[in-house]
């Protein structure tokens, strides 16, 4: 089966990322198929490269990124939730004069074409947060 995963919450705040991040594992592992993950509104947070996590807690940003490149996986965040809340790639923050981008390079930004095209794209669309 092919899933596309959708995330709104964003990683500290509430226990909805981390549910969302062990639920694409066991997709994986169960021999299915991610076509897209998609971080929406605060779940764009999962994103920034520029979190400092306490060596006590889980780095939920860092497993995303690893759980992306190890799979191959299409991590796309919504560009106005993005810039909304300071998260933007190198393009964004030259467009906007920005000093600096905080958008880990394992992610794109693209708007909410791209999360329809996800769910016509999958047999199954799971949202968490």
């Amino acid at each position: 089966m092919i899933f596309s995963i959708v995330i709104h919450a964003p990683p500290y705040s509430r226990q909805a990322a981390g549910t969302a991040l062990r639920f694409a594992e066991s997709v994986l592992r169960g021999g299915h198929r991610i076509h897209r993950i998609f971080f929406f509104t605060d779940g764009v947070h999962n994103a920034n490269r520029l979190t400092v996590v306490s060596r006590d807690e889980a780095n939920l940003q860092e497993l995303w990124r690893q759980l992306i490149h190890e799979h191959d996986l299409d991590a796309t965040v919504c560009v106005s939730s993005a810039i909304y809340r300071g998260l933007v790639d190198e393009e964004q923050a030259a467009r906007h004069e920005l000093p600096a981008f905080s958008l880990h390079p394992e992610f794109s930004i693209a708007g909410l074409g791209q999360l329809t095209d996800a769910c016509l794209q999958s047999g199954r669309t799971v949202s968490f947060g």
